[in-house]
C-alpha cells in the first residue's frame, strides 16, 4: 500500500463576523482565494441601508430590487462593510452557466397566429422578451420585423465590453440603444465562452421573425432586450433590473427568459438571493421563464435518510477537454437542526483505501484549502461548510476536488445521526460555471448509487418562475401526427429539494432549428444559411431545455398580448391548467409530474384562457349576430345566449364529437359529463365561426 500524507490548511472566519452581517463559508472562501482586485457581492438589506452612504470609487451600488442589492467592492474596502447594521446578509455573487418549424404546431401556436377561436390573432406585438445569455448577433435577420426592414431589438447591454458607455446607474459594460448603435456594434464581444452563439439561438426560438425562412419563432412581432451578462448572479440581477427599467419606460410588458442555471447559487429551495430578486420583480409585473436543466440522464444526485449510519459512493469525474477544467463539486444540504458529517476517501485501482481526509461536521462555519499526497500524486480539495446557512438555516457542506490521476478514485463518505441529506456531483471549472452532473457510483457492495431525481438547480427552483422541461416535437404529415412527441431523456427531473412539484410544463427542446450568431468562432454545425444584405447568416439545430424555455417564453408573450394585465401566478396557473396530455405523457397526476410537470404547453388553450380572463365574458360579433358564451372556463354548465336558433355541436380539439343541441335565446348546456380541457363549439347555421371554451373544475 502506498504511503500518503495529508496536509490541512484551514482558513477560518476572516471578516464579516458580526451578528449584523452574515456570510456563508463558501463566499468567504471564494473571496479569500480570488485574485481579482474587485469582487461582486449580493446583499439582503434592511431599513437601515442607505445606498448614498456607500456609493464611492471603492464600493459601487448596483441594482436594488426590494431587499436585494448588488455591489461591486474593492477587496481593500471589504472591511468597511463589517459591523454594519444595514446588511442582513452578504454573499459573493456566485457564477452562472448556460426544428423550429415543428415547435410552433407542436405547441399549438400556429392556431394562435391564425386567431383560431380568438378575438384576434396574436404575435407578441407590444410585448418585450428579455434574454439573458451570451452570443448575440444584433444584425441577424431573425431579429428584424417580418418585412426585414428594421430590427426589433430595443437595446442591449454587453456587460463584458469595457469601452462603454455603461447604462445609467452602472459602472461596467457597454449599452447600445436604438437601431443605429446596435447595427454598428454588430454583436456582443468575445468573453469566457469565446464568440458564442447560444443567445441568438434562444432569442430566435422565442421571437424570431424567420428572417425569410420558415423557422419563425413563437412571438415573432415581440420586441427584444438582450443582456450578455458577466458570469455572476449580481450581474444577472442587474440585468433583470435594467430590463424592467427599459420596459417601464416603453410602457410594455416584459417576459424574461433564462436558459442557464447552476447548482451553487445557494440553497436549491427558492431562498437564494437570485430567487428572491426574481420573486420580487414578479410582484412588479415581470414574468420569468427558465430551463429545467439537462441532467435528466445523469445519476448525479443522492438522497439518504440517516439513522446512525454511514454511506459511501464513488465520485465520477468529468474528463472533458476544457482549459478551465478543475475537478468535481460535491454539495450537500441537510435538514434544520440535524447536522451531518462528510469526508473524502481515496482508493487505488484495486479498491484499496490509500488516503482519507479529516471528518468535516456541519457545525459552525469553516473553510479549508488542502490536499492529499499519495506517493508522487496529489489530490487537492476545498471545503466550505455552514451549520446553519444564513438564507435557510439548513446545514450545508461543499467539497471541491481535483484529481488528475485516473488510477486514483475519490469516494464520498457521509454520516449522520438522523435527518435527510441531498448530495449533488457536478463538474467544477476554474471559471466556476460547470453545471453538468456526473454519476455517484456504487463501486463496492453496500455503497450508494446515484439517481437523477431532484435535478433542478437555480433559478429553476424559484417559486415564481415558470420552469420548463423538454420533449421532442411531434412530426405531422398532412395534418396527421406520424411520430415524435417523446420525452427528452436529458431533461432534468423534479421535485425541488423542498419537495415542491416542478418542472411546471414541458415544451419542444430536441433538434430545434434556430438562428446562431454569424460572428461565432465555436465549432457548431450549420444546417442552413441565408443571405441578408450580402452576408451569410447561419441556422443550426440544438437540443436542451435551453430551447424549450424560450419556446414557452414566446407563448407567455402571446398570452400577455392577449391579456396585458396577466400576472406571473396567473400565467403559470393557466399554462399548467391548459397543458395537454397524450400517449407519451400518460395520465399525469393531478398535482403534476417530475418529468412533464402538468403536461405539454398548449399555446392556443393558454391564450384562449388568458383572453377570456381579460375580457371577463367572451363576446363575439359576426355578421351582426351576437352570441355570448359564459362562464369561460366553465365547470358543469355552459351558458350560451343568441339572438336566433342555432344548431351547435361540441367537439374535442382533435375533432371527436361529444354533444349536439339547439341554441335559442339563452340556454344552459349540461357539460358535467365532459372532462377538464379545451373544446370547440361549432355552429351549423347563421355563419358564426367556431368558438372555444374550456372546462376547469
Amino acid at each position: 500500500m502506498r504511503m500518503y500524507l495529508t496536509i490541512s490548511l484551514v482558513v477560518g472566519f476572516f471578516w464579516l463576523s458580526t451578528a449584523q452581517s452574515q456570510m456563508s463559508s463558501a463566499s468567504r472562501q471564494a473571496i479569500l482565494l480570488s485574485s481579482k482586485p474587485t469582487v461582486a457581492l449580493v446583499a439582503k438589506v434592511n431599513v437601515d441601508f442607505d445606498a448614498s452612504h456607500w456609493d464611492s470609487t471603492e464600493i459601487k451600488i448596483g441594482a436594488q430590487i426590494g431587499k436585494i442589492v448588488t455591489l461591486r467592492v474593492s477587496k481593500n474596502a471589504l472591511h468597511l462593510l463589517d459591523h454594519t447594521a444595514g446588511f442582513d446578509y452578504l454573499e459573493l455573487a456566485q457564477p452562472i452557466a448556460p426544428n423550429l418549424k415543428r415547435v410552433v404546431p407542436d405547441i399549438r401556436a400556429d392556431s394562435v397566429h391564425a386567431g383560431f377561436g380568438l378575438e384576434s390573432s396574436y404575435t407578441g406585438k407590444d410585448v418585450i422578451i428579455g434574454v439573458t445569455d451570451w452570443g448575440f448577433d444584433y444584425t441577424h435577420p431573425m431579429f428584424y420585423d417580418t418585412a426585414l426592414q428594421h430590427t426589433r431589438i430595443l437595446a442591449a447591454w454587453d456587460q463584458f465590453k469595457k469601452s462603454g458607455p455603461a447604462p445609467k446607474g452602472y459602472d461596467y459594460g457597454t449599452e447600445y440603444l436604438g437601431e443605429a448603435e446596435l447595427l454598428a456594434a454588430q454583436s456582443d464581444t468575445s468573453n469566457i465562452y469565446g464568440n458564442a452563439y447560444h443567445g441568438s439561438h434562444v432569442a430566435g426560438i422565442a421571437g424570431g421573425s424567420g428572417g425569410g425562412t420558415d423557422h419563425r419563432g413563437l412571438a415573432y412581432e415581440a420586441d427584444f432586450l438582450f443582456v450578455t451578462f458577466l458570469v455572476d448572479e449580481a450581474a444577472v440581477i442587474d440585468a433583470f433590473h435594467w430590463m424592467k427599467t427599459k420596459a417601464d419606460a416603453a410602457q410594455k410588458r416584459l417576459v424574461i427568459n433564462m436558459s442557464w442555471g447552476l447548482y451553487n447559487l445557494g440553497p436549491l429551495d427558492g431562498t437564494s438571493l437570485v430567487s428572491q430578486a426574481i420573486d420580487e420583480l414578479s410582484t412588479q409585473g415581470v414574468i420569468f421563464v427558465t430551463s429545467a436543466g439537462n441532467n435528466g440522464d445523469a445519476p448525479f444526485h443522492l438522497k439518504h435518510t440517516f439513522e446512525e449510519d454511514t454511506i459511501r459512493s464513488k465520485i465520477d469525474f468529468w474528463r472533458g477537454a476544457n482549459p478551465n477544467r478543475y475537478g468535481q463539486s460535491v454539495s450537500a444540504w441537510g435538514e434544520i437542526k440535524k447536522p451531518f458529517a462528510t469526508s473524502i476517501e481515496v482508493y487505488d485501482a484495486k479498491q484499496n483505501k490509500v488516503a482519507e481526509s479529516p471528518i468535516y461536521k456541519s457545525i459552525g462555519s469553516l473553510t479549508a484549502d488542502t490536499f492529499f499526497t499519495v506517493a508522487t500524486d496529489t489530490v487537492f480539495y476545498k471545503v466550505a461548510l455552514d451549520g446553519e446557512h444564513p438564507l435557510n438555516d439548513k446545514p450545508t457542506i461543499r467539497l471541491r476536488v481535483r484529481n488528475e490521476n485516473t488510477n486514483l478514485h475519490i469516494v464520498l463518505k457521509a454520516y449522520a445521526a438522523s435527518g435527510t441529506v441531498h448530495f449533488y456531483n457536478v463538474a467544477d471549472l476554474t471559471t466556476d460555471v460547470g453545471n453538468w452532473g456526473m454519476p455517484f457510483v456504487a463501486w463496492k457492495n453496500g455503497w450508494k448509487e446515484g439517481d437523477n431525481s431532484y435535478g433542478l438547480g437555480e433559478p429553476a427552483s424559484t417559486r415564481s418562475v415558470i420552469t420548463v422541461a423538454a420533449h421532442q416535437s411531434e412530426i405531422s404529415i398532412n395534418g396527421e401526427i406520424r411520430g415524435g412527441g417523446f420525452k427528452a431523456n436529458f431533461s432534468s427531473l423534479g421535485p425541488t429539494i423542498d419537495e415542491r412539484e416542478k418542472p411546471d410544463v414541458s415544451a419542444p427542446g430536441v433538434g430545434v432549428m434556430s438562428s446562431i450568431s454569424s460572428f461565432t468562432d465555436a465549432n457548431v454545425s450549420v444546417d442552413q444559411s441565408i443571405v441578408f444584405k450580402g452576408k451569410n447568416y447561419p441556422f443550426s439545430r440544438l437540443s436542451g431545455t435551453s430551447m424549450s424555455s424560450p419556446a414557452t417564453a414566446g407563448v407567455v408573450a402571446l398570452m400577455m398580448q392577449a391579456n396585458p394585465q396577466l400576472w406571473y401566478d396567473e400565467a403559470k396557473d393557466i399554462l399548467c391548467a391548459t397543458a395537454r396530455q397524450d400517449t407519451h405523457t400518460g395520465d399525469l397526476a393531478e398535482g403534476g409530474d417530475t418529468q412533464w410537470g402538468w403536461g405539454k404547453v398548449n399555446a392556443l388553450a393558454a391564450v384562449v384562457r388568458s383572453e377570456a380572463k381579460y375580457a371577463g365574458v367572451k363576446h363575439f360579433e359576426t355578421a351582426n349576430r351576437p352570441i355570448l358564451i359564459f362562464p369561460n372556463p366553465a365547470k358543469n354548465v355552459l351558458h350560451i345566449a343568441a339572438d336566433k336558433e342555432y344548431k351547435v355541436r361540441v367537439y374535442t380539439l382533435d375533432g371527436k364529437e361529444l354533444l349536439i343541441g339547439n341554441v335559442s335565446n339563452l340556454i344552459s348546456l349540461d357539460i358535467s359529463s365532459l372532462q377538464n380541457g379545451l373544446y370547440i363549439l361549432h355552429f351549423e347555421n347563421g355563419f358564426l365561426p367556431a368558438q372555444l371554451f374550456s372546462i376547469d373544475r
